[in-house]
C-alpha cells in the first residue's frame, strides 16, 4: 500500500520520481486554463475523500482542482461532518471509507489519527498536515527551488523562527534529498530532537544557531512560517511574538544570504511578523509558485499513492 504520511518513510527514490513527475505534469499545462483537464487523465473513474479537521485554504483547493484535473471526483467531509474518533472509532471509520473511496487525505490535528487511518484502511492515505508533519508542503517547496536554481542536493536550507511541522518535514526532506539544514530560532521552540537526529543519521549537516545572521551566511533558501495558530490565546500570541521577533525575516537578514537566495513562505503570513513585505515581495521570493505548485506536487503524489 503506497501511504504518503510522512517523508522519511518514503523512499528517496520515490520521492525523486514524484517530483519529476510533478515537474512533467505543470510543464504539460503550458497554456492550458487553470480549471481544464489534463490530457492524461489518470484518476478517470477514481473517488478521493479529502478529509479536514482542521480549516484550509491552500489543501484543500488544491487536492481538490488536482483531482478534477486528472479526472477524478472528490467528496470534501469535515471532522464534525464524520464526527472522526467519537461517534465512531477511526478504524471502523477508515474501513467504511475504503469500500467507497480510492484514496484517502487527511488533514487532521493529533498525528496517531493519521496514522490509524492508514493502518486500518483497505487504500492509501495521504498526510494532508498534521501538527507534527506536513510533507506535502516540502513537496511542493522543493519542485520549486528545483525549478529555480536546479538540484537541491547539497545546497543550505535555513529555516529561521519556530520549529514547528513544516519545519520537522524540511528536517525529513534534507535526510532524503540531500542537503543541509540550518534551524535559527529561540530554544523553547527547537525542532523535535527525533528530526535532528534522523536527518544527520541520513548524512545531512543539521546545525541550531541561535544567531540569525550567523544561520543565514551561505543560505541558498530562507525559510519561515507564521509565528501563531489562529488557536492560541492573545497571551501565548504576545509571548511567541516576544521570542521571535529577532528572527524575522527582512532585508538586513536576506542581505547576509547569498545574493540569489530564495525565499519561501508557505503562507498564510502575517505581513512585518515572521516576514516583512519587502522580503515576501521582493526579487528573491518564490512563494506564489510555491503555493501553485502544491497542486503540482499532490497530483504527483496521488498518482504514486494508486499507481497510475
Amino acid at each position: 500500500m503506497n501511504h504518503f504520511l510522512d517523508i522519511h518513510k518514503t523512499a528517496p527514490a520515490d520521492l525523486r520520481s514524484m517530483i519529476d513527475t510533478a515537474n512533467a505534469m505543470k510543464q504539460a499545462r503550458n497554456g492550458r486554463p487553470r480549471g481544464a483537464a489534463d490530457d492524461d487523465t489518470p484518476l478517470a473513474g477514481q473517488m478521493v475523500a479529502l478529509i479536514f479537521e482542521k480549516p484550509s485554504t491552500r489543501t484543500r483547493v488544491s487536492f481538490d482542482v488536482g483531482v478534477r484535473q486528472m479526472g477524478g471526483e472528490t467528496m470534501v467531509l469535515s471532522g464534525t461532518d464524520m464526527q472522526l474518533g467519537h461517534g465512531e472509532t477511526i478504524a471502523d471509520t477508515a474501513r467504511v471509507l475504503s469500500r467507497y473511496v480510492d484514496l484517502i487525505m487527511i488533514r487532521t490535528f493529533d498525528e496517531s489519527v493519521l496514522l490509524e487511518m492508514a493502518d486500518y484502511a483497505d487504500v492509501p492515505v495521504i498526510n494532508g498536515l498534521t501538527d507534527r508533519t506536513h510533507p506535502c508542503q516540502i513537496m511542493a517547496d522543493i519542485l520549486t527551488y528545483e525549478e529555480h536554481r536546479g538540484p537541491i542536493a547539497g545546497k543550505k536550507v535555513v529555516w529561521s523562527g519556530d520549529g514547528n511541522n513544516v519545519c520537522a518535514s524540511f528536517l525529513h526532506a534534507a535526510g532524503q534529498f540531500g542537503f543541509d539544514l540550518t534551524f535559527t530560532g529561540p530554544a523553547q521552540l527547537d525542532p523535535e530532537a527525533e528530526f535532528v537526529g534522523l536527518a544527520r543519521k541520513s548524512g545531512s549537516t543539521i546545525e541550531i544557531e541561535r544567531d540569525p545572521v550567523k544561520a543565514v551566511e551561505g543560505a541558498d533558501l530562507v525559510v519561515t512560517d507564521t509565528w501563531v495558530s489562529m488557536h492560541d490565546s492573545q497571551s501565548t500570541k504576545e509571548r511567541r511574538h516576544n521570542m521571535l521577533r529577532p528572527y524575522q525575516v527582512n532585508e538586513a537578514l536576506m542581505a547576509h544570504a547569498k545574493p540569489d537566495a530564495l525565499f519561501m513562505h508557505c503562507l498564510p503570513a502575517h505581513r512585518e511578523d515572521e516576514a516583512t513585505s519587502a522580503v515576501m515581495d521582493g526579487p528573491n521570493s518564490v512563494i506564489w509558485d510555491e503555493a501553485e505548485n502544491r497542486l503540482h506536487a499532490q497530483k504527483a503524489v496521488m498518482r504514486w499513492c494508486l499507481g497510475v
